[in-house]
């Protein structure tokens, strides 16, 4: 039976600068928590409380080990909703657009993921480095071999991270080494559904790569898996390039609209990601919001290839779910603070302004929310996963000399998101266990 005494030994308090947010900066004035000197309370890897530290500290069993952590700031861990893992190894690779891209270097590199082997050494080099980025939790996307999913979850499960994975389904227009065939990848993915979903904190997502290289028939048991398992989340790209965009106008031609193919197959959805979302008009938008599907916004990727500049202001004219993510290997590094830092100037482009209270949203609370787990992840409400992260405003002597300098807590995570990256990590946590600490 346990004690009083074990249960508070089992207490663990952080005190430093506290942040969190209850509502997205954009449509609502009282939408974070700041607390300059603050605690966070910790019990058996869930939040406690998050407050000012003079009116919780006298809350605490007299015998908790606070953590001092002052002069740092204390928010959730980042959320990256589209991101690649077999791509690790491809990153910063060439080409002259998204198409070229894929064929040259993106396929090459999956086909090696049939070797468990090769996918459990590629895995855990990609947590790690999701974790010294100061990311909690990933929509990820595997290859079209189960032994890619099954190594990723072996490592995120030995991590105890939340994290959300798929096999990847892809029958047409690939090559011969990466197809998997309709009913092929529609019972491989429920086999991985019944093994992983849920299974501690894992998830599972249904992936088709994208509608050219998925067949009528895939794309009809796709949509049938997703409302079989509606708990189960689903991820895609669309709408990113012009010639992507024509191809898919080319391959269905009775489509509205390429979002209208996946809508045709329902799969327009609480709990679907969807990769970009550049090239949508008002009707797509619209249909978005309706159906709860979700966007996930990839600057660096969508610069890099050239694919375009994300709409903000009609995706929030029509109250889109948005999110943020790095999606590597197209994008440019796994830092969702690099990543805020070129969301600002893609918004900047296309005549809308990012405030730094957005981006941090984005990167927290707003991932959480277009994955349907506020009140899991994202945020500091008593109960939530305490997956957290230290970031340090003295990491480097640039970004010391100007958070010395900032006047207000906008000018302050600012210049994070501005100068920040990897080093600003000072220490990431998942469920209230350290799993990385900066090298000084």
């Amino acid at each position: 039976m346990a004690t009083t005494e074990s249960s508070s030994a089992a207490v663990q308090a952080y005190r430093a600068s506290v942040l969190h947010f209850s509502n997205d900066p954009a449509f609502h004035q009282q939408a974070y928590e700041w607390h300059e000197d603050g605690l966070l309370i910790i019990q058996d890897g869930k939040v406690v409380a998050a407050g000012d530290y003079a009116q919780l500290k006298n809350s605490l069993p007299q015998t908790t080990d606070v953590q001092d952590y002052r002069g740092k700031i204390i928010m959730p861990g980042f959320i990256d909703t589209h991101i690649h893992y077999p791509q690790t190894d491809m990153i910063a690779s060439p080409a002259a657009g998204l198409l070229p891209w894929l064929e040259t270097y993106t396929f090459p590199t999956e086909r090696k993921f049939s070797d468990p082997a090769h996918a459990q050494e590629v895995a855990s080099f990609f947590l790690d480095e999701l974790l010294r980025c100061g990311t909690t939790t990933a929509m990820v996307y595997c290859t079209v071999h189960p032994e890619s999913v099954e190594a990723f979850f072996a490592e995120s499960e030995a991590r105890n991270l939340r994290m959300v994975a798929g096999k990847v389904m892809m029958d047409r227009n690939c090559p011969e080494f990466l197809r998997d065939g309709a009913e092929t990848g529609a019972r491989e993915s429920e086999n991985l559904i019944k093994k992983w979903h849920k299974r501690g904190r894992q998830l599972y997502a249904i992936t088709p790569r994208f509608a050219p290289t998925s067949s009528d028939a895939q794309m009809q048991l796709a949509g049938e898996l997703a409302r079989a398992y509606p708990d189960v989340y689903l991820q895609t790209h669309v709408a990113e390039n012009t010639e992507e965009v024509a191809w898919v106008k080319a391959l269905y031609p009775e489509a509205r609209s390429y979002l209208d193919v996946y809508d045709h197959y329902g799969m327009l959805r609480p709990r679907s990601m969807y990769g970009h979302c550049i090239w949508l008009d008002d009707a797509d938008r619209t249909r978005m919001a309706e159906t709860q599907s979700a966007v996930s916004f990839c600057p660096t990727s969508n610069l890099f290839l050239g694919s375009g500049l994300f709409d903000f202001e009609r995706a929030d004219a029509h109250q889109v779910s948005l999110s943020l993510a790095t999606d590597v290997g197209g994008g440019t590094s796994f830092s969702m603070l690099q990543t805020m830092n070129e969301a600002y100037k893609v918004a900047r482009l296309g005549g809308s302004y990012l405030p730094a209270l957005r981006m941090f949203y984005l990167a927290t609370l707003g991932g959480a929310r277009s994955m349907q787990l506020e009140g899991t992840i994202g945020n500091f409400l008593p109960g939530a996963e305490a997956d957290f992260i230290v970031l340090d405003p003295q990491a480097t002597p640039l970004l010391a000399r100007r958070t010395a300098r900032t006047n207000s807590m906008e000018e302050l995570l600012f210049a994070l998101a501005m100068l920040g990256d990897d080093r600003t990590v000072l220490a990431t946590y998942a469920a209230g266990q350290l799993v990385h600490q900066r090298q000084t």
